[in-house]
């Protein structure tokens, strides 16, 4: 009787979204789900767009924002506290499936522990165990029931070590035209439509990436603009506290034209000729917008040496463009390479010579055409299959 009173219930699809980004997946997802299962309930912790797709919130997903090591030391017993408290709300009502929406720190021991109340489980967004920290593979595979995944090599990788996996495309390669126009882009921010030429600066999303990147960046753009005397430049910051401190080095050079503008990354990358960014989601957009860049990373001194001494890190390469071509696609500069001279003198290149930019833009075409698989839909598919292959876990 229990189990065909489970049957003719509604489906229940608990979803744990800790940070913006991942309430815009949550949200896309959703609204996939519900065209696959119309009269599915959707509960658990999210932002504005995922409650306007129709989640029940019980927490929002700004109290699971938490970056940097001592904000989230700061924060833990609070944090600790609500996934406690978070468990017990999906151990009682036993959803379907339970998706944790990357925030991998948090979401993946709720995972485990559900799991092995039980219930099934989904991560959705590949941590980069493929790049950093590989043994954390064993929590994972302890973790969930499957993992979707927006990079077409992260199914093998998982693969090999017995981790049921599915590649969904990725969602920013979705929304974002293969072709984007320069001159429309110039146009919508307000820049000057002959800046000849027009250099993207974005010195990464979080406060410790902008104090350690601002600056050379700032001194590169004065040697290019030394190069290049008509040479523009266009800052998007992600945030009023990377602003803040981007501004603060920006008044060394009052002489610079150097625009810094809300947000509104992918518009200033479509209206640039070269883009130099942090290493990150801002490498991607600027291959999926089409556009020469250079990816420049500083980590802290103590954490790029043990990272070195122990071996964490295993991939070849650390932008996105370059892993997923698994070639030298664009120059990436670390530690002391960032400076001045080093990223004047790889953007000089990508303005010097046309044929190699053009070559370029046809890779990152290709590259994009891949990652387009209509990401949201074909990881509602991937829950829905999970929901029927008749299985859940053992409870432990």
């Amino acid at each position: 009787m229990a189990a065909m009173n489970e049957r003719a219930r509604r489906p229940c699809i608990a979803l744990v979204a800790g940070e913006a980004s991942g309430d815009q997946l949550g949200a896309a997802l959703i609204g996939a789900l519900r065209e696959l299962m119309p009269d599915a309930a959707f509960v658990g912790v999210g932002g504005p767009a995922m409650r306007r797709e129709g989640l029940q919130a019980w927490w929002d997903s700004e109290e699971l924002a938490v970056m940097g090591l001592f904000e989230v030391v700061r924060h833990l017993p609070r944090l600790l506290g609500l996934r406690r408290r978070l468990l017990r709300r999906i151990r009682a009502m036993r959803p379907d499936v339970l998706i944790g929406i990357d925030s991998p720190d948090f979401n993946l021991g709720l995972e485990r522990r559900a799991r092995a109340a039980g219930i099934r489980t989904a991560h959705y967004v590949s941590p980069t165990v493929w790049a950093w920290r590989r043994g954390r593979v064993r929590s994972i595979a302890k973790s969930t029931d499957r993992v979707l995944c927006l990079f077409p090599f992260e199914p093998e990788f998982y693969a090999r070590q017995g981790v049921p996996a599915d590649y969904t495309g990725h969602p920013l390669a979705d929304s974002l035209a293969t072709s984007m126009d320069q001159a429309s882009a110039r146009q919508a921010l307000a820049l000057d439509a002959g800046a000849d030429p027009l250099i993207a600066l974005l010195p990464g999303s979080r406060a410790s990436e902008a104090e350690r990147l601002s600056r050379p960046l700032l001194e590169a753009a004065v040697e290019i603009a030394r190069g290049y005397p008509e040479a523009r430049f266009v800052a998007p910051m992600s945030g009023k506290r990377v602003q803040q401190i981007f501004g603060r080095e920006l008044e060394r050079f009052p002489a610079l034209r150097c625009r810094v503008i809300e947000h509104q990354a992918t518009a200033a990358m479509a209206a640039a000729d070269v883009v130099v960014c942090a290493s990150g989601t801002a490498a991607l957009e600027a291959m999926l917008v089409n556009r020469p860049l250079v990816v420049v990373y500083r980590l802290s001194p103590l954490t790029y040496y043990l990272g070195k001494a122990l071996r964490l890190v295993k991939s070849r390469f650390i932008s996105l463009p370059n892993i997923l071509a698994d070639e030298p696609l664009v120059p990436e500069l670390l530690q002391h390479e960032v400076n001045a001279q080093r990223i004047f003198a790889e953007v000089q290149y990508w303005l010097d010579h046309p044929r190699q930019r053009s070559a370029l833009a046809q890779k990152f075409q290709e590259l994009h055409r891949r990652l387009r698989c209509d990401a949201a839909a074909t990881a509602a598919r991937c829950i829905q299959g999970l929901l029927t292959d008749g299985q859940r876990p053992v409870p432990q």
